[in-house]
C-alpha cells in the first residue's frame, strides 16, 4: 500500500480504537484498559523483534523509563478523557500535542535569549487555544472541566513524550524496541494504579474482554501501519493526514454516541487542525526530527 493509504488506515484504525476504550470504560477503569493495551502491545512487539531479527537489549534504560513515565500518563489521561468527554472531543484535545511543541519551542527560543520570535508559530499556539476555549465550553456547562482538563494535559504530555522518543531515535533505539518499553511500562504502570485506586481487576465478561483485546489490536496494527507510511512517505503529508483521525472520531462519535454537534466544538475542532498542521509544517523547517521517531507517543 502507498503511504497515504497506510496513513489513512492508521487513523481509522486508531480512532476505531478509541470507540473500543470508550465502550471499555463502562466496565474498566483507564488504568486497567491501559494495562491490557500494553500486555497486547508488548506481546506483538516482542513477536514482532523476534521476527526481525532486533535485540530486546537496551544501554538506555533511564531515557526508556522517563519516556514510559511521561507516555504513559498522557494514555491514561487520554483513556480517562475518552470515557467521559465525546469521543471528538477527547481525540482532538489529545491531537493539541503539536501546538505543545510549537509553544515548547517558543519557550526554547526565550529561554535562549534570542532577540525575535516566530510570529508564525506564537499565531500557531494562540490559534490552538482559542480552539480549546471553543471545545471546552460545552464542559463548562456540564461540570465537566477536569475531563475536558485532563484530555488537555494528556496532549501536552504527549508532547512531551514526542521530545524523549525523538532523543532515543537520535540515539539509535529502533523504534520497535522503544515501543516494546513502553508497552511494558505501561502494563506495569496500568497494573500498579489499577490495585492502588480501584483495589483490584475487574472480573471479565466475553464482551469486555473483547473490547480490551480489541485495543490492543487494533493499536498496534495502527502503529504498524503508521510505522510503515513514516518509513516510505514523507513526513509532512502524513503528518497532515493523521489528523482525519479527528475526522472518523467525529463521525463515530455521531453515529454511535449521538455525541451533540455545536457550532462552538466544530469551529474549535478546525482551528486546532489548522494549528496543529502550521505547528508542523514550522517545526519540521526548525528542527526535524530523525524518520525512525515521527510517530504520536501516545498511540505507540
Amino acid at each position: 500500500m502507498p503511504a497515504p493509504a497506510l496513513m489513512v488506515l492508521a487513523t481509522l484504525l486508531f480512532a476505531t480504537m478509541g470507540v473500543c476504550v470508550k465502550l471499555a470504560s463502562e466496565f474498566y477503569a483507564a488504568s486497567e484498559i491501559v494495562m491490557y493495551r500494553g500486555l497486547v502491545g508488548m506481546t506483538a512487539m516482542a513477536l514482532l523483534t523476534r521476527q526481525q531479527g532486533i535485540s530486546l537489549a537496551t544501554k538506555l534504560p533511564g531515557m526508556h523509563l522517563w519516556r514510559s513515565i511521561s507516555g504513559v500518563t498522557s494514555l491514561c489521561l487520554w483513556f480517562y478523557a475518552i470515557g467521559k468527554l465525546p469521543l471528538a472531543t477527547a481525540m482532538t484535545l489529545n491531537y493539541m500535542s503539536s501546538v505543545w511543541m510549537a509553544l515548547f519551542l517558543l519557550g526554547g527560543a526565550v529561554l535562549m535569549g534570542a532577540q525575535k520570535l516566530d510570529w508564525r508559530l506564537m499565531a500557531s499556539v494562540l490559534l490552538g487555544f482559542v480552539g480549546v476555549a471553543l471545545i471546552l465550553r460545552p464542559t463548562l456547562d456540564q461540570q465537566q472541566l477536569w475531563h475536558g482538563l485532563a484530555g488537555l494535559l494528556s496532549g501536552m504530555l504527549a508532547a512531551m513524550a514526542y521530545l524523549q522518543v525523538t532523543a532515543l531515535g537520535r540515539a539509535g533505539e529502533p523504534e520497535l524496541r522503544v515501543v516494546f518499553y513502553f508497552s511494558v511500562g505501561g502494563a506495569l504502570a496500568g497494573a500498579l494504579i489499577t490495585a492502588v485506586t480501584e483495589g483490584g481487576l475487574q472480573t471479565h465478561t466475553l464482551w469486555g474482554a473483547a473490547l480490551l483485546l480489541a485495543v490492543g489490536l487494533l493499536a498496534t496494527a495502527a502503529q504498524v501501519c503508521l510505522t510503515r507510511a513514516y518509513a516510505i512517505g514523507r513526513p509532512l503529508v502524513n503528518a497532515c493526514l493523521q489528523y482525519l483521525g479527528i475526522v472518523f472520531s467525529f463521525g463515530y462519535g455521531m453515529l454511535l454516541f449521538k455525541d451533540p454537534l455545536t457550532w462552538q466544538a466544530t469551529v474549535g475542532m478546525l482551528l486546532i487542525i489548522g494549528a496543529g498542521l502550521i505547528a508542523t509544517m514550522l517545526r519540521a523547517k526548525v528542527a526535524p526530527p530523525p524518520k525512525d521517531s515521527q510517530f504520536n507517543p501516545n498511540e505507540s
